[in-house]
């Protein structure tokens, strides 16, 4: 490998080289764990929606969320019909530049189950549980999580039923102190959301170290670190 394609590969943003039918012909490291997010046909047909009319290079500036991954702007340049290659320029979507979370080791399957628990008393809400059971116990700051997962309830008390999830991502990580950590999530769902309990979320989480995702779910993406 030459210096030039170490730098592809090792690119924090993802780039994938696409055959004319959409077959991958090569993709850096980054594309591998976009891919697992996205199908390949999808990301082709974003490659084919923003090339340039003629040969050439195009970049684009945009807001798009694909996965977990959210992007600011794309490149797409082919110089025949043989190939196109896409790059997407990556918005960090882990707080990197804060510290290793701080706590203690804990289960997280306790913790939901304290939560819910305390959140079903004197409630009529459904609270439907959809838990992979392979997650360890792991290093957590329990009092700020619980003080997040309840007010995440919140958002969604006004519905019937909510789920909660917990599932491993697979093919994602997180670097802490130049170590890659896996991660996991806990999402919670429902029909409806609170949007200025939403607000109330945001300016809650801001003041810890745990990373949530607010879109129709929430999702809290916390790294697996045992240790």
């Amino acid at each position: 490998m030459t210096f030039e394609q170490q730098w592809i590969e090792y690119d924090y943003n993802p780039f994938v080289l696409f055959s004319s039918s959409g077959k991958v012909l090569s993709l850096n490291a980054e594309a591998q764990f976009l891919l697992g997010a996205i199908t390949t046909e999808e990301l082709f047909g974003i490659a084919s929606t923003y090339a340039n009319h003629s040969y050439g290079f195009k970049t684009t500036f945009l807001e798009l969320d694909l996965g977990r991954y959210k992007f600011f702007a794309i490149t797409v340049g082919y110089e025949n019909d043989e190939a196109i290659g896409i790059k997407l320029y990556q918005v960090p979507s882990f707080k990197l530049n804060k510290p290793k979370l701080g706590g203690e080791s804990a289960n997280i399957y306790a913790l939901v189950d304290l939560c819910i628990l305390t959140y079903s008393i004197n409630s009529k809400i459904v609270f439907k549980k959809d838990f992979d059971p392979t997650i360890p116990e792991v290093i957590i700051d329990s009092n700020n999580f619980i003080k997040i997962l309840n007010k995440i309830y919140s958002c969604f008390d006004k519905n019937e039923k909510i789920s909660t999830k917990i599932f491993y991502r697979v093919g994602e990580h997180v670097k802490f102190e130049d170590k890659k950590y896996s991660i996991f999530s806990v999402e919670i769902s429902s029909q409806s959301i609170d949007e200025e309990r939403v607000n109330e979320l945001k300016v809650l989480a801001a003041n810890t170290n745990f990373y949530i995702d607010i879109k129709k779910k929430i999702t809290i993406n916390i790294p697996m670190i045992t240790s």
